[in-house]
């Protein structure tokens, strides 16, 4: 399993690039020959999970981590 917490956008970018490509530069999921795509993680989470308001109010630097959840699969990418 592989969990990131990100702060800025930026980083949220490439977390998200390589959960769904399997590489940090690439946007685009590979697909095979009839279309099927090859994705190298299944996310655990639909989708990013945020503080909530309590977590905010008890520590204010929280208030922009974002956190992604994904887990390897067999898929050779």
């Amino acid at each position: 399993r592989l969990v990131v917490m990100s702060y800025h956008s930026l980083e949220d970018r490439l977390v998200k690039n390589f959960l769904r490509s399997g590489d940090v530069e690439k946007s685009q999921v590979e697909t095979d020959v009839y279309g099927h795509s090859n994705l190298p993680f299944d996310l655990l989470t639909r989708k990013v999970i945020v503080p909530t308001e309590a977590e905010i109010e008890l520590n204010p630097r929280a208030r922009s981590a974002k956190l992604r959840i994904g887990q390897r699969n067999n898929n050779d990418v």
